[in-house]
C-alpha cells in the first residue's frame, strides 16, 4: 500500500472517532472542517502537511548518506520546501512553463487568468484560437491546455484523486494526456503531491547542476548516479535546485 494512502486511511478512522481534533494543530484543521468537508479530504490534507519533501529527518539522512548533498547543505543549508496546491491551475501553469523561463510562463498565465471569468476547464474550452493568441498562449500550449481540460470534463482523469494513487499510476494517467510528458509529471508529483522519490532528468537546471557537481555527462549516467539518493531523490533534486539558484545569485549582472 502506498504510504500516502495508508496514512489517509488511519487518519480517516481517527476522524470518524473524532479523535483527530485532539491530536492535530487547529492551525491545520478544525472540527468545523470535519463537519463541512468530506472526511477523506480532511485526512488527505493532514497527510500532506506531515509528508513534506524537505523535512529535518530526511535532510539528516541524506546529508549523512551523500557527500555532494552534504557539501550543498554546508554551503547553503536546506532548500525551501517548494510546493503548489494540487489541481487544474497548478498543472496548467506547469504546462505553460514547458521550455520557457518561469518569468515568461507566469506572465502568460497572468494574462490568461485575467481574461477568463474563472480558471476552469470549462472556461478554457470556450476560448477561440485568437483569444488564446491574444493571451500570449502559443498554438501548441493552447492545444495542451484544451487536451487537459477535455480529459477532466470527460472524466478521463480526476486530479483530486491522484494523491491516493501510487506514483507510477499517477504518471500513467497524466502522461496519457497529450502535452503532459515526464517533466511535467515530475514537477506536478513533487510540487503538488510532495512525492518523495522523483528525479526529473528532463529538467535543465538539474542537468546543468549534475554536470557541475558530478562526472556525469549523459542523462542515463545521471539517472544511474541518482540511484544512490533513493528513496529521497526528490529531496536531492531540491538540493540541486537550491545550489543552482544560489549560484546564479552570485553571478554578476
Amino acid at each position: 500500500m502506498h504510504p500516502r494512502s495508508s496514512l489517509v486511511e488511519i487518519l480517516t478512522i481517527l476522524l470518524r472517532l473524532k479523535l483527530v481534533y485532539e491530536i492535530i494543530s487547529p492551525a491545520c484543521i478544525t472540527y468545523e472542517h470535519i463537519k463541512l468537508y468530506p472526511i477523506h479530504l480532511c485526512a488527505s490534507r493532514v497527510c500532506k502537511t506531515m509528508n513534506k519533501i524537505v523535512n529535518e529527518a530526511d535532510v539528516k539522512i541524506l546529508i549523512k548518506k551523500d557527500k555532494i548533498i552534504s557539501a550543498i547543505y554546508d554551503q547553503y543549508q536546506s532548500p525551501p520546501n517548494w510546493s503548489r496546491p494540487p489541481g487544474f491551475i497548478t498543472l496548467s501553469k506547469i504546462i505553460l512553463e514547458q521550455q520557457v523561463s518561469l518569468a515568461s510562463a507566469n506572465a502568460h498565465f497572468v494574462k490568461l487568468n485575467s481574461y477568463l471569468k474563472a480558471f476552469t476547464p470549462a472556461e478554457i474550452l470556450k476560448l477561440t484560437d485568437d483569444e488564446m493568441r491574444n493571451c500570449q498562449i502559443s498554438r501548441q500550449k493552447s492545444k495542451y491546455l484544451r487536451e487537459l481540460s477535455t480529459a477532466i470534463r470527460h472524466h478521463q482523469i480526476d486530479l483530486e484523486s491522484l494523491q491516493d494513487l501510487e506514483d507510477p499510476d499517477i504518471r500513467k494517467q497524466l502522461t496519457a494526456i497529450k502535452g503532459i510528458g515526464n517533466w511535467t509529471t515530475d514537477i506536478y508529483l513533487m510540487f503538488a503531491l510532495q512525492a518523495k522519490d522523483i528525479f526529473p532528468v528532463g529538467d535543465i537546471a538539474v542537468v546543468n547542476t549534475m554536470k557541475a557537481l558530478t562526472s556525469t555527462t549523459t542523462k542515463d549516467e545521471m539517472i544511474q548516479f541518482a540511484e544512490r539518493w533513493k528513496p529521497l531523490r526528490s529531496l536531492a533534486t531540491y538540493f540541486l535546485w537550491h545550489y543552482y539558484l544560489e549560484n546564479r545569485k552570485k553571478k554578476p549582472g
